[in-house]
């Protein structure tokens, strides 16, 4: 095929692009194939291609490509297939990415456990946030750095050569030999990896993971505007332009929410900010303890992307390591820091928690006079001095109306970060980038963040800021509106359905200022054996799902996500969020997601149907 028929579809495909893949940032479950993933879209785009049919209708029953915007989705993978095709290579190893910067650390990261040699070779300008000492002493990279004029100059190396092209035609490669990984980097749009020869095909898979979990692809918009450019059309973006106004009413708003003096660290995910912060803390932990071992303290069934990133780091940093902190169902999180943060400070580490309140999936708060009794609580090294008094980064995503952080709140005198998911409350589902900030406590640690985030190319790009700056001004009201129809729901589902256990926040923590608008459902089963059981309450789950979905399909959704601006979300933590979670510690309840707007009537009798129909 010449390039000139894959960019004559593509023109047809820019046309007809159906709606949702510029502005969802989540899927639906039930179309999606997690273990086929890309391959299935791109299998049935080619058809498509080869049919030249790209009908609005056509591209719209494409299956899911991967399943959140930060791993990819289906403009970042049509972008990917283009620049393949017009490089003749396969379309794995080409990757977009959102940063400019962490492609190039993915391969670091890859060769530091691989103990493999890698040089970083650039014929222009180098990364404004390069920081060549940090990714050696904190990252623990290894690498040579050198200047060429041009490719030409590129000698045979032992180990991995990394160019980065010097600007001009975007999505041209001229592949060599002597280099494994051509990085082509936009200020604009972020980057496009090449993987080089097929020698390096065992790279795409750890490639990827860094996507999926320290940083995300190139946004839709960004795609749609680099395939643009690909098509010889031009794109512009005015959201550049208001970039620092909406930062200001970002930071801002965010401040009237959470009630903290520190100006927020807005990144492009909510795990970009997480990794931010664990980065910094690190950063910061080596120079003011040098000698210290650093442990991060996570509960072992929270969010599946929140526990895999903080044992991710573990395994790459030599001085850090991943210490479980049960917190849910029969655990009682208070008595686990309790206990947890004695081991630390016996050991005379640097102690770090990681933790949800409320937590996820099942909706839990703690009695928070004793949380903040536990976590001021002075401990004795075993050398008999005080310990390092810990860091509490609080994920209050389910929450993030609570004012924990304030002169007044309950965490006023803990070092506290606060940091929260993007695409729930704060833009509606509009985007996925999050923000965090900190209590007068912890402040002086929101610098260190903000170097790591800038190092990483990890903040939100201008369009996103600009959906924050839309939406956060009202996101205590939706957060208000969709409590109210969640606890409609929750009552509704008590009356109609008591033997069902609900996990929910009381009316005394509502009081308090609790209002998430997600519950899980753990329905009634039976069976002879704890096996049988189990099996039963899976199959109830996903019946009750269906049913939800196949009769309301505008307003019910498959799919992770909550805070959205309408409708009802149905997903098994177990099967999604805890993807990656030890199968011991998954839990394979039902969660529930209520919006501002939806047909709560609808719901209640499509749950009296289905309750009506069980054996």
């Amino acid at each position: 095929m010449k390039d000139h028929q894959a960019l004559s579809y593509i023109e047809k495909v820019l046309e007809n692009v159906p709606s949702d893949w510029l502005n969802l940032t989540t899927h639906r479950l039930d179309i999606y194939h997690e273990e086929l993933a890309k391959t299935e879209f791109i299998d049935e785009f080619e058809k498509l291609f080869r049919e030249d049919r790209a009908d609005e209708e056509s591209l719209k029953n494409l299956p899911t490509a991967y399943d959140y915007i930060r791993l990819g989705h289906p403009l970042s993978s049509v972008l990917e297939w283009a620049i393949a095709r017009m490089n003749n290579i396969k379309t794995d190893n080409v990757i977009s990415f959102s940063s400019q910067t962490m492609p190039v650390f993915a391969i670091l990261r890859t060769n530091k456990l691989k103990k493999k040699k890698t040089r970083i070779l650039y014929s222009d300008d180098l990364y404004a946030s390069f920081d060549e000492r940090t990714l050696r002493a904190v990252y623990g990279y290894s690498f040579d750095l050198e200047r060429v004029a041009d490719q030409d100059e590129i000698t045979p190396f032992e180990g991995s050569t990394i160019y980065l092209l010097p600007k001009g035609e975007y999505g041209k490669v001229k592949l060599r030999p002597e280099v494994d990984f051509y990085v082509n980097k936009s200020d604009e749009l972020g980057s496009i990896l090449f993987i080089n020869d097929e020698k390096n095909d065992a790279y795409v898979p750890p490639i990827q993971h860094v996507r999926r979990r320290e940083t995300i692809a190139m946004t839709p918009s960004n795609c749609y505007a680099a395939l643009q450019q690909l098509a010889g059309s031009n794109s512009s973006d005015s959201s550049a332009a208001r970039y620092d106004t909406n930062l200001t009413i970002v930071r801002e708003t965010i401040k009237r929410i959470t009630n903290a003096h520190s100006d927020a660290v807005i990144g492009s995910s909510g795990l970009s900010v997480q990794y931010a912060i664990m980065m910094g803390l690190i950063d910061d932990a080596m120079k003011q303890y040098p000698e210290r071992e650093i442990k991060f303290l996570v509960p072992p069934n929270c969010y599946g992307g929140t526990n895999d990133q903080a044992r991710r780091v573990a395994a790459a940093i030599d001085r850090v390591e991943v210490l479980d902190l049960p917190v849910d169902g029969d655990n009682d999180m208070v008595d686990s820091i309790n206990r947890v943060l004695d081991e630390v400070a016996e050991m005379d580490a640097v102690p770090y928690i990681i933790a949800e309140i409320p937590t996820n999936p099942r909706v839990e708060v703690p009695d928070l006079e004793k949380l903040r009794a536990a976590l001021s609580k002075t401990r004795k090294a075993k050398t008999g001095e005080d310990s390092v008094c810990p860091v509490f980064i609080l994920d209050q995503t389910f929450c993030p109306n609570v004012q924990f952080l304030g002169d007044d709140g309950i965490l006023a005198s803990i070092s506290t970060i606060s940091y929260v998911s993007g695409s729930k409350f704060p833009s509606g589902g509009k985007c996925t980038a999050g923000y965090c900030v900190a209590n007068d406590e912890a402040a002086q640690f929101m610098d260190v963040i903000e170097k790591h985030m800038k190092l990483c190319d990890n903040e939100a790009t201008p369009l996103q800021m600009e959906i924050l700056a839309g939406q956060m001004p009202s996101m205590i009201k939706r957060i208000q509106e969709a409590f109210v129809n969640t606890r409609e729901f929750v009552n509704f589902i008590q009356e109609t359905l008591p033997e069902a256990k609900i996990n929910f926040v009381s009316e005394e923590l509502a009081e308090r200022g609790f209002t998430p608008s997600v519950f899980s459902l753990d329905l009634p089963t039976k069976g002879d054996s704890e096996e049988q059981r189990e099996a039963y309450k899976r199959g109830l789950n996903h019946k009750l799902i269906k049913m939800m979905i196949t009769e309301i399909p505008d307003d019910s959704k498959y799919c992770v996500s909550y805070g959205q601006l309408k409708g009802c979300y149905w997903t098994i933590p177990a099967t999604s969020t805890q993807g990656t979670t030890k199968e011991s510690d998954k839990d394979y309840i039902a969660r529930v997601s209520v919006s501002p707007d939806l047909d709560l009537e609808k719901h209640k009798e499509v749950f009296k149907d289905f309750v009506k129909a069980m054996d």
